[in-house]
């Protein structure tokens, strides 16, 4: 029998009151299962952590000591256990070392799968599915309009600017993203990136997942027209926005960060519609839970075939 109130939102985040912990909660807790390293789903702070090791070590980098007091790292598909609740770990294919988390109790499974995407990405594992009784899925994009296009192409669209490029991009698995696909697509194009986003890129290379050639930024270099991109955080991007002799671009999944109406780079990390219909065959759930976005279309859409909770 499915429980109801297997997980549900508190103050503190998502709760699971069957083994007493949270996952991904946005406040400090006692006990927190983490699907991946960025800044809404792992905070700082927590007593007891249980993620991937790359979770852990991208948390450990930016939180330093303040990461948490103790981290259980665990593989891939390997089984644990917090208070009856029996938990492992898939590839969400979001970003290196990001977990959809298979959790069972009473025999039902439940999945929740954190950001998820099912686009192909040299830069981590490739997502990995498994069937369960309910599916707890992000829906950041679950809108039919929504259909992200192919990132090869995308980042094709580089190939025809000449001019040297300052490209926006969230540090952490974006632009790790955006390093192996400007090579392997655009590869004359030579890559400078922020001084913040390369101890970053050195866990992705530690852990064998390595982007191709770039280098850290250089003034001097920037100031020659040489089909350079610079690959920045947010913070810095909108700093420069009166930077001369380059084309500003933003990579994301949402319109409104496109800088140029002429030159956009729709890169998304998320599962987009037609992702998550295809997701929900493959799980093959009786009931879908949404979170972190709406859900109300895939309610609408599922109506009369599979029941769909909306928790957020």
């Amino acid at each position: 029998m499915i429980h109801e109130d297997f997980i549900y939102i508190t103050d503190k985040g998502i709760y699971c009151p069957y083994g007493r912990f949270y996952l991904d909660p946005q406040q400090p807790v006692d006990r927190a299962v983490i699907s991946h390293a960025h800044g809404d789903h792992a905070v700082s702070g927590n007593n007891e952590v249980y993620c991937t090791a790359a979770t852990a070590a991208f948390m450990q980098l930016r939180y330093q000591r303040n990461a948490a007091k103790t981290f259980n790292m665990i593989a891939y598909k390997q089984a644990f256990t917090i208070n009856g609740v029996e938990i492992s770990f898939l590839p969400a294919g979001h970003m290196l070392g990001s977990a959809m988390v298979l959790m069972t109790y009473d025999g039902v499974k439940y999945l929740y799968t954190g950001d998820f995407k099912l686009q192909a990405d040299g830069s981590c594992e490739p997502i990995e599915f498994a069937e369960a009784d309910v599916f707890i899925t992000e829906s950041t994009f679950a809108d039919p309009a929504i259909t992200h296009p192919d990132p090869v192409a995308e980042i094709q669209k580089l190939n025809e600017i000449k001019v040297n490029i300052l490209l926006g991009a969230y540090g952490l698995g974006k632009s790790q993203r955006l390093i192996r696909l400007i090579n392997d697509h655009a590869p004359q194009k030579k890559i400078l990136v922020h001084h913040k986003v390369m101890p970053l890129c050195a866990v992705y290379e530690k852990d064998g997942f390595h982007l191709g050639n770039y280098q850290i930024y250089n003034r001097k270099l920037m100031k020659q027209q040489d089909e350079y991109v610079y690959i920045v955080p947010p913070f810095t991007f909108d700093s420069y926005i009166r930077a001369t002799g380059v084309k500003r671009l933003f990579a994301s999944g949402w319109k409104n960060l496109q800088v140029n109406q002429n030159d956009t780079l729709f890169i998304s990390d998320h599962a987009d519609w037609s992702d998550i219909l295809a997701a929900v065959k493959l799980v093959k759930p009786q009931q879908i839970w949404t979170l972190h976005g709406n859900g109300e279309r895939l309610k609408a859409y599922f109506e009369g075939n599979i029941f769909v909770k909306i928790l957020n």
